[in-house]
């Protein structure tokens, strides 16, 4: 005979209810009580009716996740943290890549409203005006931008900034590249505000370079007007830029970090392997913490508020004092 959500009850020593909750709003659940009864579902060999249950609920258990470029590497943890969280709590994770592209992005969520029950956002290019228009269509967690009247999870990376500037001033640095991003980013606008802040406060001369391409390709491309500017530091939109950069440097003969030091954002993997000093973006929190606001917003209909996550600056070889 098929196991059936009163076998659970039975097994779990909770009512019906509990278990009808445990799967379709877990954050609603006790952390104990949701233990025992997936335990328990597990044991059974439970499977919820997904059908059934979104005939009765008029929810599909199906979540929206939508990224920048799935290429670039501070992507991927977020989506598999994403993925993982919103499995115990028995939903799907539908992800889309808009490359780089508002015009992509719009389209993406006007497919995916009548698919999902919500939807996350990273790193949107849409304006804040649509973005607001669209969420009538569909209830959004913003990741990385905050929306008026939107929940939304935040990286602080105004504080990376700071923290990224602080340590080339103490390095004995004067003079400092700051290669932007896209323009409609909203990291690229605190990072640029932080680091002029930061710059004016240590007293250092602060050279803007972009916007630019948030790739390997943007950071090379940017390489010569860099090394004209006459700055001993770069601190770059991200790490793909600031990989791009040290290559391009060094085939124009430039040494890091003997003749430039360079910082990224994000420290993800490839900073590691690089040697790349980086700002640490807790992108596999920024991703748990998304999907626990989404699920209470489409079970609440209201909006959670914000959270915002610490960065913090991570010291590798590709920083060192400047050259005599």
């Amino acid at each position: 005979m098929a196991v059936t959500i009163k076998d659970v009850a039975l097994a779990s020593g909770v009512h019906v209810s509990t278990v009808s909750r445990t799967f379709s709003a877990a954050h609603l659940v006790n952390a104990d009580t949701r233990t025992r009864v997936l335990a328990a579902a597990s044991a059974l060999g439970y499977r919820p009716n997904r059908a059934a249950r979104a005939l009765s609920t008029r929810r599909t258990g199906n979540l929206g996740l939508i990224v920048a470029d799935i290429a670039n590497p501070f992507f991927p943890p977020l989506i598999k943290a994403a993925q993982a969280h919103a499995r115990r709590s028995d939903h799907h994770v539908f992800v889309a890549d808009t490359d780089e592209q508002a015009r992509v992005e719009e389209e993406l969520i006007r497919s995916m409203a009548t698919q999902v029950d919500g939807a996350l956002l990273v790193a949107p290019r849409l304006s804040n005006r649509l973005i607001a228009e669209l969420s009538a269509d569909v209830p959004f967690v913003v990741v990385n931008r905050q929306p008026a009247g939107l929940p939304a999870v935040l990286m602080d990376v105004a504080s990376g900034a700071g923290q990224a500037v602080d340590h080339l001033a103490t390095l004995g640095h004067r003079e400092i590249a700051l290669l932007t991003g896209p323009r409609a980013s909203w990291t690229n606008q605190r990072l640029e505000r932080a680091a002029e802040e930061a710059a004016l406060r240590r007293g250092l001369v602060l050279h803007g370079v972009g916007p630019n391409q948030p790739t390997e390709e943007g950071g090379a491309a940017a390489a010569r007007e860099v090394l004209d500017l006459g700055a001993t530091a770069v601190l770059a939109y991200n790490d793909l830029v600031a990989l791009g950069l040290v290559q391009e440097l060094r085939d124009l003969g430039a040494s890091v970090p003997g003749d430039l030091s360079v910082v990224g954002v994000d420290n993800t993997h490839t900073a590691r392997h690089c040697d790349l000093t980086s700002i640490d973006m807790p992108t596999a929190a920024a991703g748990r913490s998304a999907i626990d606001l989404l699920l209470h917003r489409v079970s609440s209909g209201d909006s959670p508020g914000t959270v915002t996550l610490d960065t913090r600056l991570v010291v590798r070889g590709s920083t060192a004092p400047p050259p005599a």
